[in-house]
């Protein structure tokens, strides 16, 4: 039997004259004249002669129709017929995808191109996946209405009301996605539930910053050269976001310029160009001792897989009673710059990483201040150090 099996080859496939040809173990390629080939898969059931076609010669490869073949095969050896099995797999598949989960998890996975990371990090669907899918995600989507959202959100509407927002706003993106899959479906849902819910009482809160004047003080205890306690420290000298710093990779530094990926910057990849970021001496000293912890091109790795998580570097300041967390280490820097120097404000916020001005002003400016930024960088390394 194994020798009557993988007759065709690739070639062969390709080249083939109009015909029927066995590739064995009922599969055949019927090639037409006035169009391409096609698979079909010859089966006998119940005594019954059966043909199921497998899909065109240019859309379904020699190896893929073998595999496939080989699946059905299967199931004709339990008593099944492949035909009907197929059509109920589609039907389930369909009625799968008239549920909230299905359809929030491909109106995710039609976004991940203009998320940041392509949405690995998990923040654009742990909202819907924590507070939202566990209660409607078995739903048919076009079941959903605004009491069950209502009912679903009211927990969190006020304890968690950031959180809540972001879940409300992916709900309203899956129920347009659902009517652009052609389901029926109440777009106004959400927007009902939001006035149900009322106005949110909780206000957000900025997260707690270091006042500049104790950054030295902090800045010397981290001294026992650990990977926590060396991020920690550049995260301070440069003043970006922890992510691009607990992703930072070696052939990201050129010299002493530190080129930050659009797509490990807040806000959409797409749209957010490169940032540059002058390394000053100190800074370059640390990636120095940094390069004995690198793992997998990662200069910050963690000890078992990735890179090290953003709550490694907050549990440090949690466990010394600190109420400062690392991202509030930018808010301090910028404290510094605004007391402590003449600093321009396209400086200040460039430093930072902030769009400065609007399209047509960033247009016409083609500076990102670099040198500049460089001088301001040195002096809040001196005054962090000394």
């Amino acid at each position: 039997m194994a020798r009557a099996l993988n007759k065709l080859s690739a070639l062969a496939v390709k080249n083939a004259a109009p015909g029927k040809f066995s590739d064995g173990g009922g599969l055949w390629l019927y090639k037409r004249e006035d169009g391409p080939g096609q698979w079909v898969l010859r089966y006998t059931l119940h005594s019954r002669r059966r043909e199921m076609g497998l899909g065109s010669v240019q859309d379904v490869s020699l190896k893929d129709a073998r595999a496939v073949a080989d699946k059905w095969r299967a199931v004709v050896a339990k008593g099944l017929d492949p035909i009907s099995e197929r059509d109920r797999e589609r039907r389930q598949a369909e009625k799968r995808l008239h549920l909230l989960e299905e359809v929030a998890k491909d109106a995710f996975e039609s976004r991940k191109a203009e998320l940041k990371n392509d949405g690995k990090s998990g923040r654009w669907f742990s909202p819907l996946e924590i507070h939202v899918l566990p209660k409607l995600g078995k739903r048919p989507v076009g079941d959903i209405d605004q009491i069950g959202i209502r009912d679903t959100l009211s927990p969190i509407w006020h304890s968690k009301a950031e959180t809540a927002r972001k879940a409300l706003n992916r709900l309203a993106i899956c129920m347009r996605h659902a009517a652009a899959l052609g389901h029926e479906v109440d777009l106004q849902a959400t927007e009902k539930a939001r006035a149900l819910l009322g106005q949110q009482r909780h206000k957000a809160e900025n997260i707690p910053a270091l006042p500049w004047a104790e950054v030295p003080a902090f800045y010397a205890s981290l001294s026992d050269g650990t990977t926590t306690h060396l991020a920690l420290r550049l995260l301070i000298l440069t003043g970006v976001r922890s992510t691009p710093l607990r992703f930072l990779r070696l052939e990201q530094i050129e010299g002493d310029v530190w080129t930050i990926p659009g797509e490990q910057q807040k806000g959409r990849k797409d749209k957010t160009p490169d940032f540059r970021v002058p390394l000053v001496p100190e800074a370059l000293a640390l990636i120095e001792q940094a390069k004995a912890f690198t793992r997998g091109g990662y200069l910050f790795a963690n000890v078992k897989k990735g890179v090290i998580s953003d709550a490694t570097m907050s549990r440090l300041m949690e466990r010394r009673g600190m109420e400062a967390r690392p991202h509030g280490f930018r808010s301090s820097l910028r404290d510094w710059i605004a007391e402590t120097t003449n600093t321009s404000y396209e400086v200040a916020e460039t430093t930072l990483g902030h769009i400065v001005g609007g399209k047509v002003e960033r247009a016409y400016r083609r500076t990102d201040f670099l040198e500049q930024r460089r001088a301001l960088l040195e002096l809040w390394a001196y005054y962090v150090t000394k």
